[in-house]
């Protein structure tokens, strides 16, 4: 039987998890959907990445590399995602989830399609590179790690694209980014798959404790604001519901 390199695996599996953003962006920009409803399904989002940090992204770092790479890892990760993004909010990046009225036009703000780029790909490399990092302990990938940035990329997409459309951004602009970084996000795990694959156990640990943090720091600045401000109280439970399908299919796998 034919086995597929473990390269093409780790490319077609980033690539996957990043369609999820030209899929939402897709309905984002067709479909009048409420802002709640967004919000909702942003709301869920979060929950389902959540999850995987808590169950598969920081508990993997910590057992492969031990407790100090991955608190050290996490904080950095962290760190540099939140400095990347203060720069980019300052340059019309700040509301680049949003679906409502809030994302600036490039005539109210210069360069802001730029920077509605660079924040987009700053939020979805690091959960691309550790699809690929995460198959070189076992060989496989972690069908709840794509699933889960998967259903997280989807209401990304979503809100992002809707919020591009009132901005007044082209079709062509929209479906750009968006198809790109879908791409980047393959290009991003195959990366993490063949760079990493010679270095120190130590080292993928800190590294996915990088992507790690980077993404909980993502969640909590971009995600969440959004979600919480069109559902409201009922964000909360909703992300709880994500949390606990994300979690509850990390056990099946295990």
């Amino acid at each position: 039987m034919f086995a597929i390199p473990g390269w093409t695996q780790a490319f077609g599996w980033g690539l996957l998890s990043g369609s999820a953003l030209l899929l939402g962006a897709a309905i984002g920009f067709y479909l009048s959907l409420p802002r709640q409803i967004i919000a909702y399904i942003m709301a869920f989002g979060a929950g389902v990445l959540l999850s995987a940090l808590s169950f598969e992204l920081i508990e993997d770092a910590q057992a492969l590399g031990g407790i100090v790479p991955t608190v050290l890892g996490v904080l950095g990760g962290a760190g540099v995602y939140t400095l990347a993004n203060y720069a980019l909010e300052h340059r019309g990046a700040k509301h680049r989830k949003r679906s409502g009225e809030h994302q600036p036009s490039e005539e109210e703000h210069e360069g802001s399609g730029m920077a509605l780029a660079v924040g987009a790909l700053l939020d979805g490399i690091p959960e691309s590179i550790v699809i690929g990092v995460g198959m070189l302990s076992g060989g496989a990938v972690s069908l709840v790690t794509v699933a889960a940035i998967f259903m997280s990329n989807l209401p990304e997409g979503l809100s992002s694209s809707a919020g591009m459309k009132q901005a007044g951004r082209s079709q062509v602009y929209v479906f750009s980014l968006w198809g790109g970084i879908a791409l980047i996000s393959g290009i991003s795990a195959l990366v993490g798959y063949l760079v990493f694959g010679n270095f120190s156990p130590q080292i993928i640990a800190l590294t996915t404790a990088v992507a790690a943090g980077a993404i909980l720091a993502m969640l909590v600045d971009t995600m969440i604001p959004e979600a919480y401000a069109e559902a409201h109280t009922a964000a909360g439970a909703i992300t709880v519901v994500g949390f606990l399908v994300a979690f509850v299919l990390s056990q099946m796998e295990g």
